[in-house]
């Protein structure tokens, strides 16, 4: 075959060209400045990532698949030789006695003359059916067409090019250009046997920029990581699948840029778009892995910053465009991209670590701050809420703070409960590594850190998880199940492996790589019930017959089994508001139902906080006859481990703040609120308060102004009322954290006792709390507007060495809080005298609306 001739003009397409991407700062040729028609290019990173292992590597390892490397050598700028047998065409080879020297790299021949010009080599044609193919993005194997491939012949090399004027192939022994067949794809057939290491020089409105080629490097994802995604059990999906900057050593130097790994098993074909092409699916097409439904693509000298998606060839013909599902950065709202990110955060927390890991959290105290981290301090990025929030949480004795969920999701009023990008900490407030540093402060100032997830449903957003390849996918195909009736979102298919891995695998995700102390889990329920929300006959009975949605279960005991195996002293905390068996039951044992626990750590109690809002939110001369309200929950407090939680739900949608629920006048209304809470501190179980509920702010919840901060201020007329009401939110939680009797038996009913639980007519409740070592604190509650003198209370027998005397701990009528003064100033001895079936007694002061805590001392 004769070479075509090189003085005939370069085909080009008349079309401006796409932004592309521009070379390393120091390769030569490069142009600097921006490309004709696109954006400014930008410069690959120096940074480089871990090294490429073979092929087939097991998963989590951090490592792409590739070439092992070889020493770089220079490209020699002389043409190739299109003659068989013959390496070059015009004059001897390098070191030739008859050219001293040989060639120079850096594009010159040896002695200052300028390189000859590559010469056209001859075609490596495709059908017309496989172009047409590529070009629409419908290939499912374009690294089978483009790179280098041996042939009949020689190597065929071909590159994907949309507008470009000019391609020319360099190998370590020459270059020559390629051949435009059609629809910009350009070809040619080296005459060599093997493949040759090679860039690409592409010149777009006549400025030159080298390139190395994608299509030319193995997947990044290894037999083992295939099997375990096919399988359901990568459970560290995060690491193969999403986009990652990565670095190879080639014969030309080392080449860094992202690789992109897609789930999208009914695509057609899937392509990469973004800021570096202008978001134009014309080039880029990723491979499909065979049957693991994943496509695959690495990209050179894409960096850390770039904002892509996924094009998507549907089987019924459509082109969408999505985000990255496993994305770990996305575009700030109402951007909705993704970002390729490379975290470069250095942890500060290994003592936190190493603690948490040593821990129970059932048998720790945890008093639970829950924040809406947009509206907490409205405007403060991560960082600076860094600065605030761990001080504040610390100075108020806190032991937790729970964020709303902190993922991506496109609506702020949402509060985050509908989740777009399930890997990617919100950017409203800063990146990734932002969100890094506030967990890490406020784990270094001794705070953990929970975080709100949702698994229950997720948006419909056109760019999200919504019929995520033009098909249903992530949600069930059946309509009726795929629907959530309450929120006007989609429910997962927990019946499908891959979703229940992508699940999993997000859990295990924020707790090893956000150093997240627990999940408190959304919306339970609605996962749990086939007929959640659902008019009968819109649902279909399971495999049994009955209601439970059992691939929920299976989906969430794998959740919890995972997490609490990999995470050591992580904590899941399920939002369940029906009587479901088992919750916190580990998973390995069956209950009545033969199903077996859900292997939750925690569950939040909503029929204590039900009950006793309804009881609170009664005139005090009407609570006798709802005196049942506040004892109920000690039926049951013992069939879960429980938290008490006053949460966002509870103070929006018309429900008011916390004080503004109870009755009375503005007084009344505080010293109810008082009493309220640190009765609900001593009653068995862990306590949760949102956010401006802990300085009684008289407005309910507003994610855009947050809480009002401005009552606290000198300036405003009740402001030491609410600071009365702070200080005691300050006290309580120095108190509980001090005394074990609080919280160190919160699961074992020998923990609690009933001194009098029925004493409707007075509106007191009493009991008596212990700790392992059987120490007790006594609580007693008066919960109407009236001082009750001389009220005789039973007493247990205090430790040896107490002389018989009580004290108070903590009285809510402290004028200290905004209270009366009311109460038992000097120690209260125990009387011999039975009561409450009590051996001793003591006659005691209560104060009206109040609670107290007494110690023996």
């Amino acid at each position: 075959m004769t070479a075509p001739d090189p003085t005939r003009p370069t085909s080009q397409l008349q079309r401006q060209p796409p932004s592309v991407v521009a070379p390393r700062p120091d390769a030569e040729s490069a142009p600097t400045g921006a490309v004709p028609g696109g954006a400014a290019p930008a410069a690959a990173p120096e940074a480089t990532t871990a090294e490429p292992p073979a092929a087939g590597r097991a998963a989590g390892s951090g490592r792409p698949s590739g070439p092992r490397p070889t020493d770089p050598q220079p490209i020699d700028p002389r043409p190739i030789d299109p003659r068989p047998g013959s390496l070059r065409a015009g004059g001897p080879q390098s070191g030739d006695p008859q050219q001293p020297g040989g060639a120079r790299p850096g594009g010159r021949a040896a002695g200052g003359g300028r390189a000859a010009e590559p010469i056209r080599l001859p075609e490596a044609p495709l059908a017309p059916g496989e172009i047409d193919r590529l070009v629409a993005g419908a290939h499912h194997d374009p690294h089978g067409l483009l790179g280098g491939h041996p042939v009949s012949g020689g190597v065929a090399v071909r590159a994907l090019r949309p507008m470009a004027e000019r391609v020319v192939v360099e190998t370590p022994i020459g270059s020559a250009e390629l051949v435009h067949q059609r629809d910009g794809l350009f070809t040619g057939l080296l005459p060599v046997e093997l493949v040759p290491d090679y860039r690409l020089r592409v010149t777009y409105g006549g400025a030159e920029y080298v390139q190395d080629d994608g299509y030319r490097f193995l997947p990044t994802l290894g037999e083992m990581d295939l099997h375990l995604i096919s399988e359901g059990r990568h459970e560290q999906l995060w690491a193969v699948l999403g986009s990652h900057v990565r670095s190879y050593d080639t014969g030309l130097g080392r080449v860094t840029g992202t690789a992109f790994a897609v789930w999208a098993p009914n695509a057609v074909g899937v392509r990469l778009v973004g800021d570096f092409n202008g978001w134009n699916g014309c080039c880029y097409p990723m491979r499909s892995l065979g049957s693991s439904g994943v496509w695959e693509l690495f990209v050179p000298q894409l960096a850390e910053g770039t904002r892509y998606k996924y094009e998507i060839r549907t089987r019924d013909g459509r082109l969408i465009q999505k985000a990255d599902p496993l994305a770990r950065s996305a575009e700030c709202p109402p951007g909705t991209a993704s970002v390729v990110h490379t975290s470069a955060y250095t942890w500060q927390d290994g003592e936190w670590m190493a603690a948490r890991a040593a821990e129970q959290p059932h048998r720790e105290p945890m008093s639970v701050y829950e924040v809406h981290l947009p509206s907490w301090r409205p405007g403060l990025s991560y960082r600076e809420l860094a600065e605030v929030l761990p001080e504040y949480v610390t100075d108020l004795g806190f032991t937790h703070v729970e964020f709303l969920p902190v993922m991506e999701h496109p609506f702020g009023g949402s509060w985050g409960y509908q989740v777009s990008g399930y890997f990617a900490p919100t950017a409203r407030m800063g990146g990734p590594d932002d969100f890094k540093y506030l967990v890490d402060a406020l784990h270094r100032a001794g705070v953990g850190v929970l975080v709100d997830w949702v698994p229950a449903h997720f948006p419909k957003d056109d760019f999200a998880l919504a019929r995520f390849d033009g098909e249903p996918l992530y949600e069930p195909a059946d309509p009726q199940r795929a629907e959530h009736p309450d929120w006007g979102t989609l429910e997962f298919d927990y019946g499908r492996t891959e979703v229940r891995n992508f699940l999993v695998a997000n859990a295990v995700f924020w707790c090893e790589e956000y150093h997240v102390d627990g999940l408190r889990v959304d919306a339970v329920a609605s996962m749990l019930y086939l007929d959640y929300s659902r008019e009968y006959g819109s649902w279909t009975p399971n495999a049994y017959g009955g209601r439970e949605n059992l691939d929920a279960v299976a989906f969430l005991q794998e959740m919890n089994a995972t997490l609490y195996r990999r995470c050591p002293g992580a904590v899941t905390i399920a939002e369940e508001s029906t009587a479901w068996d088992g919750v916190t039951r580990p998973t390995h044992l069956d209950g009545p139902t033969g199903i077996g626990g859900l292997g939750f750590g925690l569950k939040w109690n909503m029929g204590w906080m039900h009950d006793s809002l309804v009881y609170m939110a009664k005139d005090p001369v009407h609570r006798k006859y709802h005196h049942n309200d506040m004892t109920f929950s000690m039926v049951y407090a013992y069939s879960e481990n429980y938290v008490l939680p006053i949460s966002h739900d509870e103070v929006v949608h018309g429900k008011g703040s916390l004080v503004s629920k109870m009755p009375g006048d503005w007084w009344q209304q505080r010293a109810n609120l008082r009493a309220y809470l640190a009765f609900m501190w001593s009653h068995p179980g862990k306590q949760l308060l949102f956010m401006g509920q802990e300085f009684a702010q008289g407005a309910e919840f507003d994610h855009d102004t947050g809480p009002q901060w401005w009552v606290l201020e000198p300036d405003w007329p009740a402001a030491g009322d609410h600071r009365g009401v702070q200080d005691l939110v300050r006290e309580l939680n120095r108190t509980y954290r001090a005394t074990p009797a609080l919280w160190e038996l919160d699961t074992d009913p020998a923990g609690f006792s009933w001194l009098d639980g029925g004493a409707a007519e007075d509106n007191v409740f009493s009991f008596v709390r212990y700790d392992t070592a059987g120490h007790p604190l006594v609580v007693v509650s008066n919960f109407s507007p009236v001082v009750r003198e001389g009220y005789r209370v039973g007493l247990p027998h205090a430790p040896a060495g107490s002389h018989g005397l009580w004290t108070e701990a903590l009285n809510t009528d402290a004028v200290a809080y905004g209270g009366g003064g009311v109460g038992n100033p000097d120690p209260i001895k125990a009387e011999p005298e039975s009561h409450h079936g009590r051996d001793l007694s003591a006659e005691l002061v209560l104060p009206p609306l109040a609670t107290l805590w007494l110690r023996p001392s």
